[in-house]
């Protein structure tokens, strides 16, 4: 066996259960049974390199600059991959031998639940990473998105997990061993990856140690009061996401409790039978979600979502929710201003945490400088109007970053690239050190040229020639006759003698030897200096990294208030009574979804009435098609619509 080939096998058993991506210069390839399962789902070639144990290794290769569509598809197929990038050069291995194999490690396990790139994920949807436990008769559900910082937990009774998953959606689902038999049906049935851990994982001590070392605090008691089951599950997904991370750990928020008091309960078959966010074919399109989300924003569109699958039983919330709608309608002229600059606003969230886990670019960096420009010019656009509280703490929220955003604007060019390697993302006169490194870069000649004419006129003679070739580099040259000129004072102390031939007599000077060393690795310095001026960007944004969310969430927020209070005017939609009494009364209620669908065929929805006393109930009775599913629908969802904060179609 070849030293590679017992380097990738001892790689490999750490990591049995996810395919094995081993980089080899500008490809990931796979081996063995990797191999034949990668190439069958991408597509793509099986080859075979060398043998073992008498059969042929089993072969095949993705690109490394364009592994990312390769990813999604391997995720969607359900598998885990573990990528393994090359930790130095082969110069650099060659140093400590001939045949010293480069030094490779896997540095992050990709999974369905801690997807981080933007061709992963879809923009206008969180990507949950969930984590549930039980401890004798307690119980507890977590949850994270690790593409977005957003951490939240809650005590559930094991009845209410499959509401509840259907509810928050996630992606993968972690669970103590014991329970995975317990859990299965319900994964399977939300179509979400079940990933068992060992009790270790759920340990509440260790998960305590976890919370308290990720937020570098002494005490929990400032998050609020956790109950063990809790600690147990935010710790299993702190500890899962160091595993999947290697140690690099996202920018977290602090861990918000929800109650089940505080949440409208809608059991899975309800969701799914409403279509709250997906129809009944899984399409997004068609469900109410795709009828009410008209947001700009790829965060509010989020935000609009989370609110929709979690209608609020807070008539307080519910009241300051609504009267945002209220001031968005009433100010219609600021409302189209403020959609207008929000259309401009980049995912500053996914952003910011791309940069916290070290896989940002130089355009992860505008989107948080256009962010803060946005936010800033929304500010301003705002001011002088009586907004209620709910607004208010947002237009809060958008001020107070000059600084930043002044370091950013000067830092970077209009357009940054994706990737840092790509270089040119930092402005002219931003560092005068790069500048010169790239005048020397880009204009050589001309500085070569300029470089001559001084020389000339220093030595007066007119047939001077700066010269260049692989042996000597660039040297100065001059006829032979001007040879005892040029070695004779004061010319020797400037030029130095290098070579003698038959016609010419060739020099150097301590100036162009360090023009040469410059211009020759002006390329490489200039990306080094770029890749440093990007690590320092980054640590100042990362330093303001609760200010850049708090940001993200106020203009979130004003994005939502902004698309409800749009559907209101457009829709002839009304502000509902929201009190604690039991009472139900909706007068020529519309079912929102059914309603938009006949329009496109030019027919109008005819509103039905219902009202329905405290213990009142209706019976419904009719032939099929009368409409009976679609009054017992409508109502429901009128309901979630008022109850998410929105002006509903009645």
């Amino acid at each position: 066996m070849t030293p590679m080939m017992e380097q990738y096998l001892a790689l490999k058993s750490q990591y049995q259960d996810a395919l094995l991506l081993y980089r080899m210069g500008d490809f990931y390839e796979l081996f063995f049974d990797d191999a034949v399962a990668a190439a069958e789902v991408l597509d793509i070639a099986l080859t075979k390199r060398g043998k073992h144990l008498g059969k042929d290794i089993a072969m095949c290769g993705v690109p490394h600059h364009s592994v990312e569509s390769y990813l999604s598809t391997l995720i969607r197929k359900g598998f885990r991959i573990a990528v393994c990038e090359q930790m130095e050069s082969p110069a650099e291995a060659k140093k400590r031998g001939s045949k010293s194999v480069v030094r490779r490690d896997v540095v992050r396990l990709v999974t369905p639940g801690t997807l981080t790139e933007e061709t992963l994920l879809e923009a206008r949807q969180h990507n949950f990473l969930a984590s549930f436990v039980k401890m004798r008769e307690d119980c507890a559900l977590a949850w994270v998105d690790i593409s977005t910082g957003g951490l939240w937990v809650e005590q559930i009774p094991f009845v209410n997990l499959g509401p509840e998953l259907a509810r928050v959606k996630p992606s993968e689902i972690l669970v103590p061993e014991i329970l995975y038999k317990d859990v299965v049906e319900i994964a399977e049935d939300l179509s979400c990856s079940l990933t068992p851990l060992g009790a270790a994982a759920f340990d509440s001590v260790s998960g305590d140690v976890r919370i308290k070392s990720l937020f570098r605090v002494e005490t929990l008691e400032s998050f609020g009061q956790f109950e063990r089951a809790e600690i147990s599950a935010l710790g299993a997904l702190i500890n899962y996401l160091d595993i999947t991370q290697k140690g690099k750990l996202p920018l977290l928020k602090v861990p918000q409790r929800q109650f089940a008091s505080k949440i409208m309960q809608v059991d899975a078959a309800t969701r799914r039978n409403l279509e709250v966010t997906r129809t009944l074919n899984g399409s997004r399109q068609g469900s109410l979600l795709s009828t009410v989300d008209k947001t700009v924003t790829a965060s509010g569109a989020r935000l609009l979502e989370q609110r929709l699958s979690s209608p609020s039983l807070d008539v307080n919330e519910i009241k300051s929710r609504l009267d945002s709608v209220d001031d968005m309608c009433a100010n219609s002229d600021v409302l189209q201003n403020v959609k207008e600059a929000l259309r401009k606003v980049p995912d500053l969230e996914r952003a910011l945490s791309r940069i916290s886990l070290e896989r940002g670019g130089p355009r992860d960096i505008g989107n948080i400088r256009s962010g803060l420009v946005q936010a800033e010019q929304i500010y301003y656009a705002m001011l002088g109007r009586d907004w209620s509280e709910h607004i208010r703490r947002s237009i809060t929220a958008l001020q107070g970053h000059e600084n930043l955003r002044g370091l950013l604007e000067k830092a970077l060019v209009s357009e940054p690239p994706l990737l840092t390697r790509d270089g040119g993302f930092v402005a002219p006169g931003f560092s005068p050190e790069l500048d010169e490194v790239r005048l020397l870069r880009d204009e050589g000649r001309s500085v070569i040229a300029k470089m001559q004419g001084d020389y000339i006129a220093l030595s007066e003679i007119q047939s001077l020639k700066i010269k260049h070739n692989n042996v000597l580099g660039y040297f100065i040259e001059t006829p032979s006759t001007h040879a005892e000129k040029m070695m004779a004072a004061p010319l020797n102390e400037t030029f130095i003698h290098r070579q003698t031939t038959a016609n010419q007599v060739r020099f150097s000077t301590i100036e162009l030897s360090e023009i040469e060393t410059k211009i020759l690795n002006a390329g490489h310095r200039a990306l080094e200096i770029e890749k440093r001026i990007f690590y320092n960007l980054c640590t100042e944004i990362l330093m303001s990294s609760e200010s850049i969310s708090a940001i993200s969430l106020g203009l979130s927020v004003l994005d939502v208030s902004g698309t409800l209070a749009d559907l209101a005017l457009s829709e002839s939609w009304v502000r509902p009574l929201v009190d604690e009494s039991h009472a139900f009364m909706i007068k020529e209620g519309r079912h929102p979804v059914v309603e938009a669908s006949v329009k496109k065929t030019g027919n109008m929805f005819i509103p039905n009435d219902c009202d329905i006393d405290d213990g009142g109930i209706w019976l419904l009775t009719g032939p099929n098609m009368a409409g009976k599913s679609t009054f017992l629908r409508q109502n429901a969802v009128i309901a979630m619509l008022a109850q998410m904060g929105s002006f509903v179609p009645a």
